[in-house]
């Protein structure tokens, strides 16, 4: 495994994390999790990922479980807070008091003292960005969590959030998690620039898109069984990449490239990612420990810039460089 800085803090963070979207607490069972956390960590995996509203806090627990065999000081782990976690009108968002509640109900799930990395899951415009942020700030002052992040914020808010904590002296943000991928590409028109210009390191989530980047899916073919496209409740992002036969045709051609480098087509698309010095970690989602295995190996593989320039000719025409609505 090779590691790199959480942005500009010293927080050194493995290139791949681990995280339990979609999988841990959910559908995939507890016994096979706990394989994939053990396989991730005896890998080299240091960064764990997770989210309260992650089946309403069961992926915490599940990770929390498998993690207490470990020393505590050998693990990077991240939470989130901002979606709905009760019916109240204070039980969402990045109010003081949500933040406060939901960081202490995450660390009794998690069964730790702190949390490495905690994160807004979004933005929130209802709250004054003021507090939010004075909060996280008092969060670290108190120990419960060392760093504080974002999730999905636009290049705007990044700005105002640093321009805000320099202003009060607050600790600053020192990360954003955005979706990014060979498909998915909006964060190159602003936010790696803003991020990197005030020293925020990007954990990127589903460097796969779902699945979509392995090449399991065919176009005018029915998804295999075993497929997370194969379940009835898929996400409406899945479907609609499922749905674009031009998009699937590209990515079978993307093969071609894997074949050069006698890799998988998930290797090359971590290594993608990868290549960029903004990104700080990519985190996948894996239901089989033998998916860590070969996703791991993404981290030594290195692509010429003739490779690059082939790669990206061929996406272009299904990259997306604007936000999802």
């Amino acid at each position: 495994m090779k590691y790199r800085n959480l942005g500009r803090s010293g927080l050194r963070v493995s290139e791949i994390a681990l995280g339990s979207w979609l999988t841990y607490g959910k559908s995939v069972e507890d016994q096979t999790a706990e394989r994939c956390i053990q396989t991730a960590y005896d890998a080299g995996i240091n960064f764990f990922d997770t989210a309260n509203v992650y089946e309403q806090g069961e992926a915490e627990v599940v990770l929390g479980k498998v993690l207490a065999q470990y020393d505590r000081s050998s693990l990077v782990v991240a939470s989130k807070v901002y979606f709905p976690m009760g019916d109240g009108p204070n039980d969402r968002g990045l109010s003081r008091k949500h933040i406060f509640e939901q960081c202490d109900a995450s660390l009794k799930r998690l069964n730790m003292d702190y949390i490495d990395l905690y994160q807004c899951h979004r933005y929130d415009p209802t709250v004054p960005l003021v507090e939010t942020l004075w909060a996280l700030d008092d969060l670290q002052r108190q120990g419960k969590i060392l760093y504080a992040g974002v999730s999905e914020w636009p290049a705007d808010k990044i700005q105002e959030a640093h321009r805000i904590a320099k202003e009060h002296n607050f600790r600053p943000l020192v990360s954003n998690q955005p979706i990014y991928n060979m498909i998915e590409r909006y964060i190159e028109s602003d936010i790696l620039a803003v991020s990197q210009a005030n020293g925020m390191g990007q954990v990127v989530f589903s460097p796969l898109a779902q699945g979509i980047l392995t090449g399991k899916y065919k176009a005018g073919q029915s998804a295999p069984s075993d497929s997370r496209a194969a379940n009835a409740t898929i996400s409406s992002g899945l479907k609609k990449y499922l749905e674009d036969d031009h998009l699937l045709e590209t990515v079978d051609s993307l093969s071609h490239f894997a074949q050069q480098l006698d890799i998988s087509l998930p290797q090359l698309a971590l290594a993608w990612i990868l290549r960029h010095p903004g990104i700080s970690s990519a985190i996948i989602g894996a239901s089989k420990p033998e998916q860590i295995e070969d996703n791991i190996k993404a981290v030594d593989v290195e692509l010429t810039e003739e490779m690059l320039a082939g790669i990206n000719e061929l996406l272009q025409p299904i990259s997306r460089f604007k936000p999802r609505s």
